[in-house]
């Protein structure tokens, strides 16, 4: 997968991109846990979550660890899905894996993360993945970009693209469970993005438009009808048997 390093550094100095991570880490209010968050990337997620608990972060690309958020401590890891083949079963609390399945080549290679999830956790853990949402894709490329060609595109079942990250493997909520062999089932779902995204840059640089949109947001984060249409979704799995 190539990577822009630069773009994606950029964007989380936006307010809209402060505004993504606000939304998921309200979702993540632990202490105490021990956790794994695999494709930790900048280390964003991981460094906020270390402030109070015990973290593990995994990452291949030695290109964004370069950069990576580490005010409070964690342990990093350089490596992929072979680095959860050297840890004991049920070693985490909770499992965090935020925009990744997404760019793994097939869906061979998601089952078999995911039933490495289900052996890594805890009885009682949780697995918090967040994914692309198809129909709220389409709502930004449709209302936001004007790229009609590639709303079409995505309808009729066409892979997206990430302008950081590159081709985007769509696959479906459902597929979560199939993919885990039933081991892993949702436990809760959200929307995040589901205002932001199809808004005017111009109003997104004043002053309160952060506090604003973060209410709004988690206003409507469960409700059905703004939840489906969020870019992406944020899913809390757990385990089934």
């Amino acid at each position: 997968m190539s990577v822009n390093v630069q773009g994606y550094l950029e964007y989380l100095s936006t307010p809209w991109g402060k505004l993504f991570y606000q939304m998921v880490w309200h979702h993540l209010n632990y202490e105490g846990k021990k956790i794994l968050d695999f494709g930790s990337g900048f280390g964003v997620t991981a460094d906020y979550l270390a402030e109070l608990n015990d973290v593990t972060a995994v990452e291949p690309n030695t290109e964004m660890l370069a950069h990576r958020f580490c005010e409070n401590g964690y342990q990093q890891i350089v490596g992929g899905m072979e680095t959860l083949a050297t840890m004991p079963d049920r070693s985490y609390d909770v499992i965090v894996c935020h925009n990744v399945l997404e760019y793994l080549a097939n869906a061979e290679e998601r089952a078999a993360l995911l039933r490495e999830f289900y052996r890594l956790l805890q009885p009682d853990g949780v697995v918090s993945v967040v994914k692309h949402n198809k129909a709220g894709k389409i709502m930004q490329k449709a209302v936001f970009e004007y790229r009609i060609d590639e709303a079409i595109g995505l309808l009729r079942g066409e892979n997206g693209t990430s302008s950081n990250f590159g081709e985007v493997h769509e696959y479906e909520l459902d597929e979560l469970a199939r993919d885990s062999a039933g081991l892993l089932a949702i436990d809760k779902l959200y929307g995040v993005r589901m205002f932001y995204g199809l808004q005017r840059n111009e109003v997104k640089t004043e002053p309160d438009w952060l506090a604003n949109l973060y209410a709004l947001e988690c206003e409507a984060e469960e409700i059905p009808a703004f939840r489906d249409i969020a870019f992406f979704h944020h899913v809390m799995l757990k385990q089934t048997k």
